[in-house]
Parts: structure tokens; C-alpha cells; sequence
């Protein structure tokens, strides 16, 4: 199929003619498939492709069923949600990406897709007896749990990726062999039977709180999406993206933010986000004369922010929610808001200051969309908003998400484009379950991690670790908390690497801030929150962070950049993101948690100005081009504004007026002949 747009489609979307062709769906499948392992999946015809369909849409039912009218006992419902997954997940995705394997399904994957519905089955068909000897392990139950485990990591290597199962198959490793690992690391160690007790017949295994968060939670939120996706809202945030920002300077590239931003909220992916909207944004930024890695860049860059809007946040708000608590979902969709408005503002001002730094301007009039057209479809923004609303006045968190799905049918009846028949309805269920499969993987294995850091008090040794490394210092604290986090986040979706982080990563800043307080003290929720968000912050940056850095090896191929280029260029643009963790831990106000709007306001004052300063140094342009000594001057001056110190803000915003006062007197031609005419 021809990348290219047809003239009628072009004509719809009120693009010249002669304008580059955007990419096609099969293009956009290609890269998913390339670099986002959850699309890996074969391409199924015939019986196989309608039990499937089936098969996922009995996922969903179930799902919604339990929902509506509550859910089963922890054991049944998150072990019923581990076998559809499993099984669908071991017919869906093959073996090995070899073109061949998409369209057949090989034998042995009907044997371990059956064996999954086992698994799935064996807690509610043996509930009563496995109650009744809790704490012991006959010799059936200990050859399902051995091959829960076995599916389990098999599933999660073909639907999310190697890195995860490596970690997991790792940290089972370290369960079992404890006593002969050296140092601080080691522990008692356990056999055979206890550790498949932990992994399968407790709540602190793989049916442990990281599935059954996607059992209840995050499914229903995937839901939602998916519903909101049949509506067409993705192309209509590409749409009211245009409309607002495609005539501003270097407009295609704040477009790009702008959308991804949008697409974030009902997003559960980075790779997935740069596909949808970079396929529509990249070729534009690339026609204005971007160059290929800068484009790409600045997609990666967005989607990837994406992943820390509230409220979905890739679905790892629901985790924190029982990772941390005592705190509500709207308290953390609260306390992120600010740090992911700061991101997306820092990525702003890179992509301003490099569309004036080569002269770009924005889109020609004839480029532009109706506005009045595009917001006559605002309404189908009406579910997100409610989503918030709905949280904000304390609606329990599965229960909106099932009032979003409902006012999403109901608002999409309004115009004939966007209106859900029946049939659209069964199919969002259908892509809501395909979807979840993934996620389900992901915590699975994310459960045996957990429970291994659990039970063998791993956690902590790595915290008393990096902090004995850093000597006790915060900084360095953080510091190699980050690369912790970093590392540990390399190709793994948003839940899997929070899951990682957080329970690895984040012990170590929470010992720290704790570290004088008396021993058994209760952890703050400002602590908590700052510790756990800064963990997901680089977890989610791993995917712009190179060697490993997924969504901009997928912005590469949709833009034809060099990879790792395009992959700098991201984490470049994303400067933000590595400097406002640690504006939120250093200067918890950022949280908006037991601070005054003066407090709040100063900060994100003097935290835009250092953006904008660090912006310019990176990019070398202000109001006319910076030599190195100014840049590094520059720079640095931004560092000192965001570093949350009254002195260091007093004198970065009195080098910051003397710096900008010099730029404005001194402003190239072009740029004075702008702003006079």
C-alpha cells in the first residue's frame, strides 16, 4: 500500500496538494510492530480470528460484569484476568517476529494458550480446598504454579518485551538462590515449594496488587479509551491542535506537543502516541524545514510527556494509588499536574527557540483548518473533562471510568461522523481487552518482582545502598536513583517500569528524606509522592533516553532520522523532565501538598524563567544567535532559577533581566522588523 494520501483525503483534511505524503496505516503498523512489542501480534483469518474476537470480547464482558456489579474474591478475579490474558496473549502474539509466524499459529501455542485457561481456572474451581489448606502446597498445586510462572514470563517476554522478563526471571533467581549471592544482597533463601506458595497461592506473587490493579482499574480506564477512540477524538486533537498553534512559529512542532499532549490522557504508550500522532505531525514539521532527527525529536519528546498527564498517566496513577496509601487517585492526578504542564512548557520553548534560531514561521493560511469547524466538535472532549470531574467531586475511580464510557456513547450520538452504533460498541470492547493484554502481562511479572523484593527484603538493602553510596547527600541520593530508574525503565511499558522503579528505586529516596525521623515512623504523603513520582518520571524518560530509547527509534522511522540522533534530539528537548524531579523532591510545593499560592506561584515563576533560560543556552538562540560563553552563561543562570533556594533564585533572576535586556537591545534585524511591523 502507497504511503500517500489520497486527493479526496487530502482534500478532507484541507491539505495542498503538493504537499508530503503522510504515513499510511500499514506504514504505522510496521513501526508499532518494529518497536512497540504490545502491537507484535499476528494477523489471524479464518476460526481462529473469530474465537479470538470472541475470546477478547468475553474478556471485556467479564471485566465489566464485575464492575457493574462488584468483583470476585481477590484469588478468583485477578487469576480469571491472568488466564484470558495469557491465553489470548499466546494466540495472538507469536514466538519469534518472523514475517511467516504472523499468519499461522504454531501448534505448541494452542497447548500453551489451553494450559493458560488452566491456570486461569484453577483458584475458582479449587477455591474452597486451596482456603481451607492455605499455607500448604500439594503436588498438583505445585506443578500449576510452576507453570504459572513459566507462562507468565513467556506471555510478558512476547507481548511486552525482554527487559521486563529478564528483571522478573532475575529477581525469582535471587528468591530462590539468596543464601550464595555475596554481601548485602544476600538473604535466607527459599525452596521450591515456598517460592511458588509466594508466587501463586498468596496475594503477594503474580496475583499480587500490581494485577489486581489491572484486573479492576486500569482495564476499566483502557475501556474508556478505546470507546474514545472509535469516536475519532485522536484525529480531532490533531485537528484542534492545527487550529490553535499551526500558524504560530514553527507551528507543525506545536502542533505536535499540543496533540501528544491531548493524546497522553487516553494513551497508555509512548510508542503508540508517537505513531498516531507523529504520522500526521512529522511529515509537516519536515515540510517546514525541520530537519529529520529534530522532527522526530520533538515527537518523541511529546508523546513520551504524554505518559505524565494526568488523568490516565499510562495507567500508572492507579498503581501509586496502592503503592503508596493513603492517598486518592485525584490527589495524585493533582499533584502531577503542575510537573507535566512545566514538561510540556520546556519543550514549547526548545521548539520556539529552534524554529526562530533556522526561520521558520507557521503554517499559510491555506494550510490551516476551519476553526470554527474544528470546535464545533469540542464536545467530544466532554468525556475526559467529566473523567475529572467525576474524580474531583470523589466518585470511586472504576465507577467513573464507567460514567466516562457512558456519556462517551451518549456524546457521540450528537453527529453522524462520530456516533457509536452497535457494532462499534462490540468492536470497542474487542480493542479495549486487546489493549489490556499487555498491561495484564506486565504486572504479572511485575507481581513476581514484588513479591521476591517483598518477602526477601530486598527494597531496603537497595535503598541503605544508594544511600551508603552517596554518602547521605540528597543530590547524589537522587542522582543515582535516576540512572536507577533510567536503567530500569529501558523498554519497558509505563505500568511495568513504575512497578520496577518504584519498588527497587524509589525505598532509596523515602530513606533519605526519612533519615531523621525515629525509626517506624509513618512516611509522609509529600515523601511518598515525591519519591514515587520521581521514580515514574525517569522510568517514563527511559523511552527517549539513549541507546534504548523506543519512542524515537519510532520517530526515526517515521521521519527517516538517524535513531540515536533523533534520540539525543528527544532528550534534548526533554531537558525539563530531568531537572523538574528534582525540583518536586527538593521543593515539594510543586505538588501542590500543604503549600499557599504564593509559594506556588514563586516557584513556577522562577521554574519557567530557568526553562527558558536552559532552552536558549541548548539551543543557542534567544532574540538573536548566543556564542558559547553566553550560552554556557545562560545556562547556568537557568540552573540556578530552578534550584530551589531564595538566594539562588534572587541572583539567577537578576542575571536572567540583565541577560534578557542585553538579547532584546541587541536583537538581529529580522526579529526587530518582526515585532515593529
Amino acid at each position: 500500500m502507497s504511503d500517500k494520501l489520497s486527493p479526496e483525503e487530502r482534500e478532507e483534511r484541507k491539505l495542498p496538494p503538493e504537499d508530503e505524503s503522510y504515513i499510511s496505516e500499514e506504514k504505522q503498523k510496521e513501526i508499532l510492530q518494529k518497536y512497540d512489542p504490545e502491537s507484535n501480534t499476528r494477523d489471524l483469518s479464518g476460526i481462529i480470528k473469530h474465537v479470538v474476537f470472541f475470546g477478547l470480547l468475553a474478556f471485556s464482558l467479564f471485566q465489566l460484569y464485575t464492575a457493574i456489579f462488584g468483583q470476585y474474591t481477590a484469588y478468583i478475579q485477578r487469576s480469571v484476568h491472568l488466564g484470558f490474558a495469557l491465553s489470548l496473549i499466546f494466540i495472538l502474539f507469536p514466538m519469534r517476529r518472523r514475517k511467516g509466524a504472523r499468519h499461522k499459529v504454531a501448534w505448541y501455542d494452542y497447548i500453551l494458550a489451553l494450559l493458560s485457561i488452566g491456570i486461569g481456572a484453577y483458584w475458582p474451581i479449587m477455591y474452597d480446598d486451596l482456603v481451607f489448606r492455605i499455607g500448604r502446597v500439594t503436588e498438583l498445586d505445585l506443578i500449576v504454579g510452576i507453570l504459572a510462572v513459566i507462562l507468565t514470563l513467556e506471555a510478558t517476554r512476547r507481548a511486552v518485551g525482554m527487559p521486563i522478563t529478564v528483571i522478573g526471571a532475575l529477581f525469582l533467581t535471587y528468591g530462590f538462590f539468596g543464601p550464595y549471592f555475596p554481601g548485602f544482597m544476600r538473604h535466607r533463601g527459599q525452596d521450591l515449594e515456598s517460592l511458588i506458595q509466594l508466587m501463586f497461592y498468596t496475594t503477594d506473587g503474580i496475583l499480587g496488587t500490581p494485577i489486581g490493579v489491572s484486573a479492576t482499574f486500569i482495564f476499566t480506564f483502557l475501556l474508556f479509551g478505546s470507546f474514545l477512540v472509535k469516536t475519532g477524538v485522536g484525529q480531532y486533537f490533531n485537528d484542534l491542535a492545527v487550529s490553535l498553534a499551526g500558524n504560530l512559529t514553527g507551528g507543525p512542532a506545536k502542533v505536535a506537543i499540543f496533540s501528544s499532549a491531548l493524546q497522553g490522557t487516553i494513551s497508555g504508550s509512548s510508542v503508540a502516541n508517537v505513531v498516531t500522532s507523529g504520522s500526521y505531525t512529522i511529515p509537516m514539521m519536515k515540510k517546514l524545514g525541520y530537519k529529520k532527527e529534530f522532527a522526530g525529536g520533538v515527537e518523541a519528546a511529546a508523546s513520551t510527556g504524554g505518559q505524565l498527564m494526568p488523568p490516565i498517566m499510562g495507567a500508572a496513577a492507579f498503581l501509586m494509588v496502592e503503592f503508596i496509601g493513603g492517598v486518592t487517585y485525584w490527589e495524585i492526578a493533582k499533584a502531577a499536574a503542575i510537573p507535566a504542564l512545566l514538561y510540556f512548557t520546556g519543550v514549547w520553548i526548545m521548539t520556539h527557540f529552534e524554529a526562530k534560531r533556522i526561520g521558520l514561521k507557521g503554517l499559510a493560511p491555506d494550510e490551516m483548518p476551519d476553526r470554527k469547524e474544528v470546535l464545533k466538535k469540542i464536545y467530544l472532549l466532554t468525556p475526559i473533562l467529566a473523567i475529572i470531574l467525576f474524580l474531583l467531586v470523589g466518585i470511586p475511580t472504576m465507577q467513573a471510568a464507567l460514567y466516562g464510557i457512558l456519556l462517551t456513547i451518549f456524546v457521540s450520538a450528537f453527529n453522524k461522523e462520530t456516533r457509536l452504533g452497535f457494532k462499534d460498541i462490540i468492536h470497542a470492547l474487542v480493542d479495549g481487552a486487546r489493549t489490556a493484554l499487555a498491561v495484564a502481562a506486565a504486572t504479572a511479572t511485575a507481581g513476581i518482582i514484588v513479591g521476591v523484593v517483598v518477602k526477601t527484603g530486598l527494597g531496603l538493602s537497595l535503598a541503605n545502598g544508594l544511600v551508603s553510596a552517596s554518602g547521605g547527600n540528597v543530590l547524589l541520593t537522587l542522582f543515582f536513583t535516576m540512572l536507577a530508574a533510567i536503567v530500569l525503565g529501558m523498554g519497558s511499558p509505563t505500568t511495568a517500569n513504575y512497578v520496577i522503579t518504584s519498588t527497587i528505586a524509589a525505598p532509596a529516596i523515602i530513606t533519605l528524606l526519612m533519615v531523621d525521623e525515629p525509626a517506624g515512623a509513618a512516611v509522609p504523603i509529600v515523601v511518598a509522592l515525591s519519591a514515587h513520582l520521581f521514580v515514574f518520571y525517569f522510568g517514563i524518560i527511559a523511552d527517549i533516553t539513549p541507546p534504548v530509547a523506543l519512542a524515537a527509534f519510532a520517530a526515526s522511522g517515521i521521519s527517516g532520522g538517524e535513531p540515536i540522533r533523533t534520540g539525543f534530539n528527544a532528550a534534548k528537548l526533554a531537558i525539563a523532565a530531568f531537572v523538574i524531579p528534582y525540583m518536586f523532591v527538593l521543593s515539594p510545593e510543586l505538588l501542590m501538598i500543604d503549600t499557599t499560592w504564593t509559594e506556588l506561584i514563586w516557584v513556577l515563576i522562577t521554574a519557567i524563567t530557568g526553562m527558558i533560560a536552559i532552552g536558549a543556552g541548548l539551543i543557542g538562540y534567544w532574540y538573536r544567535k548566543l556564542n558559547w560563553l553566553e550560552r554556557i552563561i545562560t545556562f547556568v543562570t537557568g540552573i540556578a532559577l530552578i534550584y530551589p533556594e531564595g538566594f539562588t533564585d534572587l541572583i539567577g533572576a537578576a542575571v536572567f533581566i540583565v541577560l534578557f535586556v542585553i538579547q532584546w537591545m541587541s536583537r538581529d534585524k529580522k526579529t526587530r522588523k518582526a515585532q515593529t511591523a
